[in-house]
């Protein structure tokens, strides 16, 4: 199998540029993943201009689609490098950075707008607080995001430092407002309807992104029903 990766590249702060390497292999079930090793591992890889390619910049960590570290933009859709197929993708693949957050370097970017806005959610349980265990479909569902930034990346409503957590705030919060006691509920249900509902726009672009299959669809309408249509008809009703 011989294809042509397209890469756009950006050292240190530069200008980013395109530079386009031939890569050839004879594993039917190599992926983009499997390419960026190979030609990292390989210092004599030249571009199609006869340049040294040197080392290109990602990120990785289990490669099995369970961290969504290596969460990139190939073929114009936000995917995991590693679930993503070479011979699926056509003999010319183009392989970009996220463009919703700051890129730190290649194809690395600066993700950590994602993991501050968990950390001012608080998404967790205290100590203190059982979960309800009628509830375990929601948790279990909530707690396969990978926190990859895929489905942020096509979201029309994110974006970084907004109020607007888009749904990888979202998904876990779905976990808290199926679970916490009624007590507890309230001021998570205010935040809900500040960091998600309102700045959600509904369009569900994130509906076929998720690279491990969410039924975002689901507790969408799940944490929408309990935080804010039921909030309003008990209000109604006074």
């Amino acid at each position: 199998m011989k294809l042509r990766l397209e890469i756009l590249r950006r050292k240190h702060g530069g200008e980013p540029y395109r530079q386009m390497i031939d890569f050839e292999t004879g594993d039917g079930n190599a992926t983009v993943a499997t390419a960026l090793r190979q030609i990292n591992s390989d210092s004599t890889f030249r571009d199609i201009n006869g340049e040294p390619v040197g080392e290109i910049r990602w990120e990785s960590s289990c490669l099995q689609k369970k961290c969504g570290a290596c969460a990139m933009v190939i073929n114009g859709r936000p995917m995991l490098a590693c679930d993503a197929k070479l011979s699926e993708l056509g003999e010319v693949i183009t392989v970009e950075p996220l463009r919703k957050f700051p890129v730190v370097e290649d194809l690395i970017v600066d993700r950590s707008a994602v993991f501050e806005s968990l950390k001012e959610l608080k998404v967790w349980f205290d100590a203190q607080t059982k979960a309800d265990e009628r509830v375990s479909d929601t948790a279990y569902e909530a707690s396969r995001c990978l926190q990859c930034g895929c489905c942020l990346e096509v979201c029309p409503n994110f974006c970084v430092d907004e109020s607007f957590v888009g749904m990888s705030g979202a998904v876990p919060m779905s976990r808290l407002i199926s679970a916490l006691p009624k007590e507890q509920e309230k001021e998570l249900y205010k935040t809900y309807r500040k960091r998600v509902f309102e700045g959600c726009g509904k369009s569900l672009a994130c509906r076929n992104i998720c690279p491990a299959g969410i039924d975002i669809d689901g507790l969408l309408v799940s944490s929408n029903a309990a935080a804010v249509w039921k909030r309003k008809a008990r209000k109604n009703k006074k």
